[in-house]
């Protein structure tokens, strides 16, 4: 097991109010049940939890309430990731203050394919931004999403600057060959995948675990997969591909929304239908279509 993070930690989707401000006391019960399935820890303000779409101040709030609610700062990864670098320095300051050390940073995502000198660049400022020793940082890799990654020379040439900050890298590429190379190029590093098909053969290759946004679903499914990645059973990888498989019911549904239908169709709460813009709720027939994949499921859907 890699020392610095290991494990499942579910990218959290984040609930809403009907005034559209954050949820905080659903979003807390969401991780506490987590945490209570089995999980190692959460994730907050990911991709899935639509984390740039928050404020700094909304981000630093349901920071302090989780940690007053109970859930300990060893049990979070924070996502710092913003569109300024200041902001996510700050972000990160408040989180070191409060005893979270586990940080996850995308590479800048609002210019177009910056050159990666100045990826580099970006990431060590805010390393040096934060000031503190006891950071432990996760490199954000999603170029789908931020246009811009973090190649092999730019990992090494962070953790040749920051040898005790840089921990680890999150590869939300979807390549499986890409986190393979990872997990070989960088033994080191705590290596946590996204796809959640890939998880287990990217572990028994030196990956460290998953922080995926399947978990907030089945978390004890992928807890199963992530315990024993040798030992992957025919029944947990056909449970995993048909809740999967709503990801695509029809084309062009944003993932987010999907998971967040699927969670309301679990939980029996629709408040978790809610998203904020520029995200939408499904239309009609997409959610329905949604709804019924899940109740064809039955009793596996609802206990994974």
């Amino acid at each position: 097991m890699h020392p610095a993070l290991s494990g499942l930690w579910p990218a959290l989707l984040h609930p809403f109010a009907e005034n559209g401000s954050l949820d905080t006391a659903r979003a807390i019960a969401h991780a506490q049940a987590m945490l209570e399935a089995g999980c190692h820890g959460v994730t907050l303000f990911g991709t899935t939890g639509e984390g740039v779409a928050f404020t700094l101040s909304e981000r630093m709030a349901l920071l302090d309430a989780m940690l007053q609610a109970g859930v300990r700062a060893d049990q979070i990864v924070l996502t710092i990731s913003a569109v300024a670098l200041g902001d996510a320095i700050a972000l990160g300051r408040h989180g070191i203050e409060n005893g979270v050390q586990r940080q996850m940073l995308m590479p800048p995502f609002y210019f177009r394919q910056p050159r990666e000198a100045g990826v580099v660049q970006a990431v060590s400022d805010v390393v040096q931004g934060i000031g503190h020793e006891d950071v432990r940082l996760v490199l954000y890799h999603f170029p789908a999403i931020s246009s811009a990654g973090f190649s092999h020379a730019a990992i090494a040439e962070l953790v040749r600057r920051h040898p005790q900050q840089v921990v680890g890298v999150k590869d939300s590429s979807g390549d499986l060959q890409h986190s393979l190379g990872l997990a070989q190029t960088f033994p080191q590093l705590s290596i946590l995948v996204g796809a959640e098909p890939q998880v287990a053969e990217v572990m028994r290759a030196g990956g460290a675990g998953s922080i995926c946004g399947l978990a907030n679903l089945a978390p004890r499914l992928m807890q199963r997969v992530v315990s024993q990645p040798g030992q992957v059973s025919k029944e947990d990888e056909q449970l995993m591909a048909q809740m999967l498989a709503m990801l695509g019911l029809l084309p062009g549904m944003p993932f987010v929304s999907v998971y967040k239908t699927m969670l309301a169709a679990q939980s029996g709460d629709d408040a978790w239908l809610r998203v904020r813009a520029p995200l939408s709720p499904l239309e009609p027939a997409e959610e329905q279509a949604v709804r019924q994949a899940c109740r064809a499921m039955g009793e596996s859907f609802h206990n994974a």
